[in-house]
């Protein structure tokens, strides 16, 4: 059983602080789901631990099973068991689905032999199945020409094939049709083992729906302001993150941005009247 601990982080994008202190632990077996208003540092938190280069690290830790992460380039944190199915898949001319998935899982096997053509294959043709892919999936270019609903199945189909320790999907349920995430959430919950930690991020309860999550985690101004489980999920459905906010003293980032925007142009005023202009 793997865990992934991120104690007090910190990062940064050009000069502005994202992440303010998130702390947060994943042990194998285990479901957790951050949900959050749009800005709040979700999805930086998710590039952050699979080592976007855009985003600078200015505090914190962030390991697995005991293995300082934040030293690992991107292709170490992939052998060493992370996966991130990303929100926005990259299209990949010229590389085939499949032989992308197999290199990626030759690549992961630490004593360096290659995967099997034919077990690759079995396997692989058996989870496009599960997924309700297209069969000829496998000689289409990655992601190319592919719609926003077989982009995210294809990240599952990834995931699926690669077997981590701990895997991160950011926003996977968006583009998806009710049909299509029926089908992702139930291949996700069949892959659920003690071997697996999963982390969840989404806006909407209907993700949860088909997965189960352990714990709920609430993100506001770059860090975790609340944890729970299932109850946590109904309200925050019901009635919003107003009532989150209002309890914690939490400004509403529209009314300080509003705030900020006024003081600027009453200054900017300010300063013409004084000059004359």
């Amino acid at each position: 059983m793997s865990t992934l601990i991120i104690k007090n982080l910190y990062a940064e994008v050009d000069n502005k602080e994202i992440l303010k202190g998130v702390n947060l632990t994943i042990n194998g077996g285990e479901t957790h789901a951050i949900m959050g208003p749009n800005g709040t540092g979700k999805s930086t938190l998710a590039s952050v631990v699979m080592g976007h280069p855009k985003f600078k690290i200015t505090k914190g830790e962030i390991l697995l099973d005991g293995k300082d992460v934040l030293k690992m380039t991107v292709d170490e944190r992939s052998r060493a068991g992370l996966f991130l199915g990303m929100q926005h898949p990259a299209e990949v001319p010229g590389v085939t689905n499949s032989d992308f998935i197999k290199t990626a899982m030759d690549a992961r096997n630490k004593d360096g032999k290659k995967v099997s053509l034919f077990k690759f294959i079995i396997e692989y043709d058996k989870a496009v199945a599960q997924l309700k892919m297209n069969e000829d999936l496998p000689h289409r270019y990655l992601n190319e020409g592919f719609s926003g609903g077989e982009k995210k199945r294809n990240e599952i189909l990834q995931m699926k094939m690669l077997k981590p320790k701990i895997a991160i999907l950011d926003e996977i349920d968006s583009g998806l049709d009710v049909d299509a995430l029926k089908i992702v959430g139930e291949n996700i919950t069949a892959m659920k083992s003690s071997e697996l930690g999963l982390l969840l991020i989404t806006h909407y309860q209907r993700l949860l729906d088909y997965i189960k999550a352990d714990y709920v985690h609430i993100m506001m101004q770059g860090r975790i302001v609340k944890s729970g489980k299932e109850e946590l999920i109904k309200r925050i459905d019901q009635e919003g993150y107003d009532w989150l906010k209002e309890e914690l003293g939490i400004e509403d980032e529209r009314v300080v941005a509003e705030a900020e925007k006024e003081r600027i142009i009453l200054g900017t005023c300010a300063t013409k009247e004084a000059l004359g202009l």
